[in-house]
């Protein structure tokens, strides 16, 4: 069997074959980052909470209970942003936070994400998630993402189905 090397792009942008001692790193579900101000006058903003876009660049805390506030942005990325202050949000990927920052400002369980679930923005609770999805009508239907584990949440940010 012929051992075969692959073509990497070289520091000059060219192809090149990839030289001994050389390794090809990837990025692994790295979430897609977005820079955003914290457009609410008096909340801070926290970890993994839904927000929505209000302005050019600028967001609050989304609720399923309306298409404008339905109409997902991305998750917090930083640990907190203040009022009035810029900060990150997640837009796609695999977010990554402890079981106590799932807990405390985005599902309200215990023990962090449940494997394997759903999660939907919450139509009764600004700037939380649920696993029920909403049924009621004049709400709004809008699938996050699934949970990798008790940690991780695959963003898989769908459009708002109006009920």
């Amino acid at each position: 069997m012929t051992v075969r090397a692959p073509l990497v792009l070289g520091p000059d942008g060219l192809p090149q074959q990839l030289q001994s001692g050389d390794s090809i790193s990837a990025p692994v579900n790295t979430p897609s980052i977005r820079a955003v101000a914290n457009n609410e006058t008096a909340v801070a903003l926290a970890f993994g909470q839904p927000v929505y876009a209000n302005a050019a660049d600028g967001v609050k805390r989304a609720q399923a209970n309306s298409k404008t506030t339905s109409k997902l942005a991305g998750l917090v990325y930083d640990a907190t942003i203040a009022a009035g202050a810029n900060g990150n949000i997640a837009q796609s990927g695999v977010l990554v936070g402890t079981t106590a920052q799932w807990d405390a400002a985005v599902t309200g369980q215990t023990g962090g994400l449940t494997f394997g679930s759903l999660y939907f923005l919450d139509p009764g609770n600004v700037g939380k998630l649920t696993t029920t999805p909403p049924t009621t009508v004049g709400t709004c239907n809008v699938a996050i993402g699934t949970a990798l584990s008790a940690t991780e949440l695959e963003l898989q940010i769908a459009q708002p189905i109006l009920l």
